[in-house]
């Protein structure tokens, strides 16, 4: 027993992910609506979700915010910002239009699931309730976009302590970084746990779902997909291209320059596993070593194209799923505020699935629809990795280009 419990604990995620996508699909087709009695396995899955939810986006925020010293920032900082505003723009837009023209996730439905039309927070709304009036209010009612004000407020905090000139309050900032890493690390731990169960969550819910409504089920998922990887394929060609020919780079040189990268992203769908080869394939590129040094860390916390598309997709998925009629202001609120809460969440693992849990939550969402894509997460995930890392780059070379023009009137030479 102890051995196939070890063995199962080593697969590879993704492996047990597939698996229990695909044994869900089966026992689904085989046992049709008898597979209701797997239902309980599937709303524990859900349970866990929402428990973790929360104290992990918290905790990695704090400490993506907390690594940055603000001086840092200065004029290379609010170029990268600008940057990722406008790609995270474009990308949310791509994938709602998408999602709107190919509608995925039409004419299915969950069982056992009612839900009433969300009320979407005006902008004032969204303003007003950013700063608590109580910070363990703003935890035990789940109020989210609060809780990501107080984790940026803390990091800065704890950034500002450890790059004091004043020695007491750099121990201090210090020994809260430590304290908030300590923290972090148990959470993760408990994420560990709740991801060994995943696949068996994945199995059960995907049984039910195909037990009730057969191949409709798989037909939404493979247009969820492919609108997915059209989204994609348009923010290369016609977002990125656009930035590559601004930094004044060949399109065709720059792209082979930093294949190794965005390729290794792809095969481990993980930014930050994959910087240290990012950062040696921008300086193939002929992009400085301090641009790349400082850009591609930041980036690999702060930006991310392919989960704000990935989450324009997604909410009008659980949208139709659910019968609801969102207007586009509705949806484009809905899809910013899960931009938003990605932040900081790069090297936590499944963690598209994790902010999508906390956003469908936050709006009435059934998070059955989470566990439903989950199924298809890895295929997703890699994708959306390759280009939150093609991405980043990119910004590098645009940035590197202004920087290096300021410095210098010779032009750059093109490859």
């Amino acid at each position: 027993m102890n051995n196939m419990i070890k063995k199962y604990r080593d697969l590879p995620f993704v492996v047990k992910m597939t698996a229990g996508f695909l044994l869900g699909i089966i026992a689904g087709v085989v046992f049709r609506t008898d597979t209701e009695v797997l239902q309980p396995l599937g709303t524990l899955l859900i349970h866990l979700l929402s428990l973790i939810a929360i104290p992990v986006i918290f905790l990695t925020v704090v400490l993506a915010v907390n690594q940055m010293n603000m001086m840092q920032l200065g004029q290379i900082g609010w170029k990268l910002i600008l940057y990722y505003t406008i790609t995270t723009s474009a990308a949310v837009l791509v994938g709602l239009g998408l999602a709107m023209a190919f509608n995925p996730g039409a004419h299915l439905t969950l069982p056992n699931t009612h839900v009433e039309k969300p009320a979407t927070p005006h902008f004032s709304d969204i303003l007003l309730r950013i700063v608590p009036d109580n910070i363990f209010q703003a935890f035990s009612s789940g109020d989210v976009m609060a809780i990501l004000f107080l984790a940026i407020i803390i990091g800065i905090a704890i950034s500002s302590m450890k790059f004091s000139s004043d020695k007491k309050l750099e121990e201090y900032g210090h020994l809260l970084e430590k304290v908030v890493s300590a923290i972090n690390e148990m959470f993760y731990k408990v994420l560990k746990g709740v991801l060994a169960y995943t696949p068996i969550g994945v199995f059960a819910i995907s049984a039910v779902a195909i037990g009730n409504q057969g191949w409709e089920t798989l037909r939404s998922l493979f247009v969820f997909i492919a609108v997915f990887y059209l989204g994609l394929l348009i923010l290369w060609v016609i977002v990125y291209t656009g930035f590559i020919k601004l930094s004044g780079m060949s399109v065709r040189y720059f792209l082979k320059q930093t294949r190794e990268a965005y390729t290794t992203a792809f095969f481990t769908s993980s930014s930050i596993a994959s910087l240290p080869i990012a950062i040696n394939a921008a300086k193939k590129a002929g992009i400085s070593e301090k641009t790349a040094n400082f850009a591609l860390p930041l980036g690999a916390v702060f930006n991310s194209d392919g989960g704000a598309l990935r989450m324009g997709i997604s909410i009008v998925f659980a949208a139709n799923i659910t019968n609801l009629q969102l207007s586009l202001s509705d949806l484009i609120i809905i899809v910013l505020i899960g931009t938003l809460l990605s932040i900081g969440t790069a090297g936590v693992p499944a963690a598209g699935l994790v902010t999508l849990s906390l956003v469908l939550t936050m709006f009435g969402l059934p998070l059955e629809i989470v566990v439903l894509i989950a199924g298809v997460d890895a295929i997703i995930g890699m994708g959306g990795t390759a280009s939150n890392v093609m991405g980043d780059i990119v910004g590098a070379a645009v940035v590197d280009k202004s920087e290096r023009k300021k410095l210098s009137p010779e032009p750059q030479i093109n490859h």
